[in-house]
């Protein structure tokens, strides 16, 4: 083990003792499911089944994370669970106290506080505790994005490297994702994103030319859109000039995800600005809600309450302070 490394890495939360209660067994998996999806989880010998824990959810720029506490036996997710939830994350796992080891494609890893690894919510998965306490995050990047974004190379399960010089600088942005402003947290996502997509080019051997010159582009437009979306202005148009090829060659890229850019953009917007509301009812700050659409990238209020109740289900006002728990 690199101990250079390890003495540069701490953890990413403050630890607090509310992320220790005693939870049946069957409460805590229900906690767990409702933000990670199906899992089991298999008690760590405490008297009754109880597990000493706690499974909340944070948004962290335009991705949920979450904050598992737990002392169990192991939590796993077979192919049964996967049939009825297929899956449509990778996970971005920061062990952040205690151990754990890691079981998916045919490998096994042991995690130490600090360790990454990018788990493959569509493979079965098993996470051994042994009993102890352990907390990770985990922040839930979408699959089909990613594999778009960084090819098939990202799927399946892969160990982020201590050893690597991009593992501190992701550990680095990871921290200040956890502690800055909203303002600047859309940066700080796209800049863990290229981090990450680096660490994954080292790790790609067998991509044909033709391929690559495509998830180049579409890489460089989903950049592009994060920094210039809060621009009302901005559209399809002026993000094909920026990348020099032409509007119908930016919607073939985006075929491919399944989307238009229109779609993608409004995404981003919308994610955006729900991150705001959450941050001003909280007490970070104190704008109107057409100050932070107009920030967000909208000029339309009213388009702005119907597209942000078609995608979350509730006013921009009910998402004002609204987090988590």
């Amino acid at each position: 083990m690199n101990m250079d490394v390890r003495s540069q890495v701490g953890s990413l939360l403050v630890p607090h003792e509310a992320d220790w209660c005693s939870y049946p067994s069957e409460v805590f998996t229900q906690d767990l499911r409702a933000i990670c999806g199906q899992f089991g989880v298999e008690p760590g010998g405490r008297d009754g089944g109880l597990i000493l824990g706690s499974a909340s959810c944070r948004q962290v720029s335009r991705f949920e994370a979450a904050i598992v506490s737990l002392d169990a036996q192991n939590v796993v997710r077979d192919r049964q669970m996967l049939r009825s939830d297929p899956g449509d994350h990778l996970f971005l796992l920061v062990q952040d106290a205690g151990m754990c080891r890691i079981h998916q494609g045919g490998q096994a890893h042991v995690l130490e506080p600090g360790d990454m690894y990018l788990v493959d919510s569509s493979q079965p998965s098993d996470f051994v505790y042994d009993g102890r306490r352990s907390r990770q995050i985990s922040i839930h990047l979408p699959r089909e994005e990613m594999l778009h974004r960084f090819g098939p190379v990202c799927a399946g399960g892969i160990e982020i490297s201590r050893n690597d010089p991009l593992f501190l600088a992701m550990r680095a942005v990871l921290a200040k994702l956890f502690t800055e402003d909203c303002a600047v947290a859309p940066h700080l996502a796209e800049a863990l994103l290229s981090l990450l997509g680096a660490y994954l080019r080292c790790l790609e051997h067998q991509t044909g030319a033709a391929e690559r010159k495509a998830e180049a582009v579409l890489s460089r437009a989903l950049a592009v859109m994060e920094r210039r979306s809060h621009e009302p202005a901005f559209g399809t148009a002026e993000l094909a000039e920026e990348l020099a090829v032409s509007p119908r060659t930016l919607q073939r890229h985006f075929a491919a995800m399944g989307e238009t850019v229109r779609e993608r953009l409004l995404s981003i917007r919308l994610d955006n600005a729900r991150a705001r509301l959450r941050a001003s009812g909280s007490g970070a700050r104190d704008d109107s809600l057409a100050q932070i659409a107009y920030e967000a990238g909208f000029s339309d209020l009213s388009y702005f309450y119907r597209a942000f109740r078609t995608r979350f289900g509730h006013s921009p006002g009910a998402a004002r302070g609204a987090v988590s728990s």
